[in-house]
């Protein structure tokens, strides 16, 4: 199963450099439409629920100081599935044209970093609650 660096390098690599904050976004909602769309998680490690919206705790530790990435320390995108690289592009075709902000305030609204949150800063957001909210949305998503 690829790692999490495998899916961010991946993500900068078919989208080009961008913020530390938007690509933990963008990971996060590549790993929650893959639970929906694809029936399997993309990477085995977990998302936390952070003041900011969703990160991934050693995501965060391998990009931890940088501003802006061109690619993420030991990231190799060929260890994903052509069914993964095909949902996370369907992802970066809809969320990759919105700013880093606009990415973490839609997290704030939306249940499963609402539920992790109101648990606690750093509570981790369950794939069922990631299965359970997404699949709700994508009857208004084109499979």
């Amino acid at each position: 199963m690829p790692s999490v660096a495998d899916t961010a390098q991946f993500i900068l690599e078919a989208h080009g450099p961008m913020t530390t904050m938007k690509l933990q976004k963008l990971v996060y909602y590549s790993q929650a439409w893959s639970i929906v769309w694809d029936d399997d998680r993309i990477f085995p490690e977990s998302i936390q629920a952070w003041k900011n919206g969703p990160v991934v705790p050693e995501l965060w530790q391998k990009t931890k100081g940088q501003f802006r990435l061109e690619r993420v320390e030991g990231g190799n995108s060929g260890k994903l599935s052509a069914a993964n690289k095909a949902t996370i592009e369907r992802v970066l075709q809809f969320y990759s044209n919105k700013d880093a902000q606009w990415l973490s305030d839609l997290t704030h609204m939306e249940e499963p970093w609402k539920q992790a949150f109101a648990k606690g800063v750093n509570t981790e957001i369950l794939l069922q609650d990631l299965s359970e909210y997404y699949s709700t949305l994508s009857a208004n998503v084109e499979a």
